[in-house]
């Protein structure tokens, strides 16, 4: 436990924030003597995110909610990497294991006995548990790990899943809004790279015609050039394709509200949070049926296509289309579907599941 010392003298006080006097301390005040104080200082919780605000990607959303929702709990700090140099926390949430291995190793090293959790991403899950070392490493430090949904679990090897637990992430409910009925609007949102697939969005984009009546927004920056040379070509040889960019938090939700679909292409995920966003805005999604979107959108889910079938995801948005919202359409049975799993992603719950996981860490 860390001690604040507290000098009082008459006329004259030295304290933290916020701090109120008890009677005991007032009637030292009112003598003529220095009185030294000690009071706990409450630690924080570290939150290690390999992305920071600029990168504005899935990490960097988690780890500034997560420090929100412990406000008023727990005082936090967000750092890319921790060194003992940069001083004692009550526990560490360390966001991805393999990118925050450094940090993870560092801290087991220096405090063996104090809370560990690591956060495991949809790269960690599905492609570097199998094969890097440090990730796996990560594991065996932990002494809680985290999955973001409920088929997280199984990609777990089964010596470490009695210490892993799910917390679906959150976001705030927002009023549906009304869709045109001009043409059917569909976004896409995650940055250019290889594992958001984008490659399936292109290529439905050429198969649909112009005159069909579906318009695609995609959002997102260019963080594989190629990518972002492939995304302007789509949108020169197809009028009904616009590519925007990166957009701010704000903006993108916008346009998810506007959109009648959410299409969402990727090849692995640990749980997106652009899924959770479509289905607290009253847009459902169509998603590529992989074990990251299931987790989120149940198994029953009917609005999934397989891995890069850009045929099956023609089929479904034409579809939509052509059956528009009408009681009984695939639009409607969608949100309808959506409707049902956003108790799942609301900020009580994840906050109650994040204080438990805290509580558990710091138990004596």
């Amino acid at each position: 436990m860390l001690w604040q010392t507290l000098l009082l003298r008459k006329g004259a006080i030295i304290v933290a924030a916020g701090w109120r006097p008890c009677p005991p301390i007032l009637h030292a005040l009112c003598s003529d003597m220095l009185v030294p104080i000690k009071t706990p200082v409450q630690l924080p919780i570290l939150i290690v995110s390999p992305a920071l605000a600029g990168d504005n990607n899935g990490n960097w959303q988690t780890a500034w909610r997560w420090a929100r929702l412990l406000a008023g709990h727990h005082p936090t700090r967000i750092l890319r990497h921790w060194q003992t140099q940069d001083g004692p926390a009550l526990a560490m949430l360390a966001l991805h294991a393999r990118r925050s291995s450094d940090s993870i190793a560092a801290w087991a090293s220096a405090h063996p006995q104090r809370g560990l959790a690591v956060v495991l991403t949809g790269t960690d899950l599905y492609r570097d548990l199998a094969e890097n070392p440090q990730a796996q490493s990560s594991l065996a430090l932990a002494q809680q790990l985290v999955v973001l949904q409920e088929l997280g679990l199984q990609a777990l090897p089964s010596e470490h899943r009695p210490k892993a637990r799910v917390i679906y992430q959150s976001t705030t409910m927002r009023q549906p809004v009304p869709k045109t009925k001009r043409h059917l609007r569909v976004v896409m949102v995650g940055h250019l790279r290889e594992e958001k697939m984008p490659q399936t969005l292109w290529a439905a984009a050429r198969l649909l015609a112009p005159e069909e009546g579906i318009r695609i927004d995609h959002i997102g920056a260019a963080l594989d050039p190629q990518l972002g040379e492939q995304a302007k070509a789509t949108m020169a040889a197809c009028s009904h394709y616009r590519w925007l960019g990166g957009l701010t938090h704000e903006a993108t939700r916008q346009r998810i509200q506007r959109a009648h679909l959410l299409v969402h292409c990727s090849r692995m995920e640990g749980g997106a949070h652009v899924l959770m966003e479509a289905v607290c805005s009253g847009t459902p999604v169509l998603a590529s049926r992989i074990d990251g979107n299931v987790g989120m959108l149940g198994a029953e889910y009917a609005g999934y296509f397989p891995l890069g079938d850009t045929h099956a995801l023609v089929a479904l948005l034409r579809q939509c289309h052509q059956q528009g919202a009408s009681s009984g359409g695939m639009l409607a049975r969608l949100q309808a579907q959506c409707g049902l799993r956003q108790a799942l992603f609301a900020p009580a719950a994840e906050q109650a599941a994040l204080l438990r996981l805290i509580q558990d860490l710091t138990a004596p």
